[in-house]
């Protein structure tokens, strides 16, 4: 089966004729702008039914003025002809109920993180991001409830930590907050600050990467 990655993914959706369509890493996507709830039901619904009878099935957002599609083939880790024939399907179904494309939205959020030490913070970040310092898959921390974008290691020299002018927060219920914190320090974190707890508290990777677990609780 081929993979289409790169160039050759956008020369794959020129020749196939998926205009509402947009390559991105590792996947295909595509907004209709329905104007409506009931509208966006709809359509989902014929994705739906698209999807089972093709026995591949696409990441879908439903929010009342459109709907956000994403298709990817996991067994590969790249796009394949099932989901340019898919994408194919669910372009007719939306032009038949009269819903238009916005090719120029599909974008896709990812985080890198220049490391000497992936090995050491790594499983610090996965901890951190989804609470299983094992949702590590080679250079990535991937998060399977698919809240968190994608965060991916870059190598470099060892260096000292530098000020730091951005960081992370990650909000979670209340009752979480403590757990995902014990997880983040056993997997080699530290707590940096807690003076704001259960607000917010502040914990570092092994290279000093700071990031907040921050709740609901006690804020105005």
């Amino acid at each position: 089966m081929t993979a289409y990655t790169g160039q050759n993914l956008l020369d794959a959706l020129d020749s196939h004729g998926l205009g509402d369509w947009q390559g991105l890493p590792d996947c295909i996507g595509a907004r209709f702008l329905t104007g409506d709830f009931a509208t966006g039901l709809d359509l989902v619904a014929e994705i739906g039914s698209l999807a089972e009878a093709a026995g591949h099935h696409p990441d879908v957002t439903l929010t009342f003025p459109h709907v956000d599609i994403r298709l990817t083939s996991h067994d590969t880790g790249a796009v394949t002809e099932r989901d340019l024939n898919l994408a194919g399907q669910i372009s007719e179904a939306a032009a038949s109920a009269g819903v238009k494309s916005d090719p120029t939205i599909p974008a896709l959020l990812e985080l890198g993180l220049d490391t000497a030490n992936q090995d050491a913070i790594a499983p610090f970040w996965a901890a951190l991001l989804t609470g299983d310092a094992s949702n590590v898959s080679g250079p990535d921390v991937v998060d399977p409830s698919g809240q968190m974008p994608l965060l991916w290691f870059q190598d470099c020299e060892e260096h000292e930590v530098p000020h730091q002018r951005l960081h992370v927060d990650v909000s979670v219920p209340a009752a979480v907050a403590p757990e995902r914190i014990r997880a983040a320090v056993d997997a080699g974190g530290t707590i940096v600050d807690e003076s704001q707890a259960p607000s917010f508290t502040v914990l570092a990777d092994a290279d000093g990467n700071r990031a907040c677990v921050c709740t609901l609780a006690a804020r105005p």
